[in-house]
């Protein structure tokens, strides 16, 4: 006789992962979080740190081993064993001393000495180490009224880079994100910096002094984020657009799915229907389209940066190369130049000083016929 089956019943509110897909079916995150706080133990969750002594009985209850070898354990493996000097004398732990006999000491001095000798700034791992560093910055407020409350959601977002060209390479986030569930969309669109919100339009050959004081993002204040068959668009100015009703009605005539749309500024991530690990999108700048990855969602805890002022949280942000001016090919490139017959290449760059030297006289008057425009280079942001 065949074993009895049980049905287990799905919940809606739990993320759960589509088959043969790298993302979850469609949760409601607000659900989401209340679920798991029905479930867990306040003390899970809570800020409080656990006594010293009872999270060693605890440990040392899991281990198998008894409260005295614990004890001893403590003692041993303690970083005070560790010290070489007395305690009236505290080293800097990154001076390395002439006379240490540590292999790794030694290699270390080498390669302090190295570093010291190129006279740079911090090196790309440098700068790896402090993307870590800022996820422990701040844990606490000083003041409650910063404090984020317990059982909060954490959500970690990738935002990638537009796909502008042909041979699209950067595959990896261009920004990687912790916000809470209780900001609102307009806290994310904020905190994406593309270079195209930075551009200068206008081709500006004759004039190149006067380029205009504003910036696209500036001028062209409408954007708008997709999830889930809405469109959430930012009319938090006057001078901003629907610029989702075009492809709304686009859809309704050609029989498409209906589409809703919502304020961006009035929607918090914790009213969101998302899937996690879906890519999402978010439209600025009329065409500009990056796509947003939602990787993570969870509830916040005590080892957590617990300062709201310090949220959206940027905790990796990619690195590229910056093109230089293809003159002296040692400052970062301003202008770009087409058609240009003093250009070794069409389009050029060139930064200010070699524009201004090749392309005009001693007052000021424009040199051969070409176009120049202002050129933001996205590698400045890193």
């Amino acid at each position: 006789m065949a074993a009895p089956t049980t049905t287990v019943e799905h919940n809606p509110n739990i993320p759960d992962y589509e088959p043969g897909d790298g993302n979850t079916k469609t949760f409601h995150v607000d659900s989401f979080r209340k679920e798991w706080l029905s479930r867990l133990k306040q003390s899970e969750y809570s800020y409080k740190a656990e006594n010293e002594d009872t999270f060693h009985a605890n440990f040392a209850r899991e281990m198998g081993v008894s409260v005295d070898l614990m004890r001893e354990l403590k003692d041993v493996c303690s970083t005070t064993a560790l010290h070489c000097h007395s305690e009236d004398q505290q080293p800097d732990p990154e001076v390395v001393p002439d006379d240490a006999s540590l292999k790794t000491l030694i290699e270390r001095k080498k390669h302090q000495d190295y570093k010291a000798s190129l006279k740079i700034g911090k090196s790309r791992h440098d700068l790896y180490a402090d993307e870590q560093a800022r996820l422990f910055v701040a844990i606490r407020p000083e003041s409650l009224e910063h404090l984020i409350p317990e059982g909060e959601v954490i959500l970690t977002i990738n935002a990638y880079y537009p796909a502008t060209f042909e041979k699209f390479v950067y595959v990896r986030p261009h920004v990687t994100l912790l916000l809470l569930g209780s900001q609102s969309l307009t806290e994310l669109r904020d905190a994406i910096c593309c270079a195209s919100d930075l551009q200068v339009s206008g081709e500006l050959s004759n004039t190149p002094e006067m380029a205009p004081d504003f910036i696209s993002k500036d001028h062209f204040k409408s954007a708008f984020f997709f999830f889930e068959g809405v469109f959430y668009n930012d009319m938090r100015y006057p001078e901003c657009r629907d610029i989702s009703e075009t492809t709304i009605k686009w859809t309704k005539a050609n029989k498409f799915p209906s589409y809703r749309k919502a304020k961006m500024e009035d929607t918090k991530f914790a009213d969101l229907e998302i899937k996690v690990g879906f890519p999402y999108l978010y439209c600025h700048q009329g065409d500009c389209e990056h796509v947003v990855i939602i990787t993570d969602v969870r509830l916040i805890h005590k080892d957590d940066c617990l300062d709201r002022r310090l949220y959206p949280l940027l905790t990796h942000k990619h690195r590229v190369l910056m093109h230089k001016c293809a003159v002296c090919y040692t400052f970062i490139g301003r202008w770009c130049t087409i058609g240009d017959q003093f250009a070794p290449s069409n389009p050029c760059l060139f930064c200010d000083k070699c524009f201004r030297m090749l392309h005009y006289d001693k007052d000021g008057k424009k040199l051969g016929d070409f176009l120049a425009y202002p050129y933001v280079d996205r590698g400045a942001f890193s």
